[in-house]
């Protein structure tokens, strides 16, 4: 499984922070170390698409 996608199955509530650590194969405090970092930008190019104005 996506470890990506148990980590936000965390952050929306689905999976306890134990439940988490077992499907990651990792101790709980690793798994909060994981978990406190920012979130990736699923696609980079629409975040710079969205600095540029339209009117140029």
């Amino acid at each position: 499984m996506d470890k990506r996608k148990v980590i936000m199955a965390y952050r929306r509530g689905f999976i306890t922070i134990q439940e988490c650590a077992q499907i990651l194969g990792v101790d709980s405090l690793q798994v909060i170390g994981l978990v406190d970092d920012p979130e990736p930008e699923p696609n980079n190019k629409s975040r710079a698409a969205k600095k540029h104005s339209v009117n140029g």
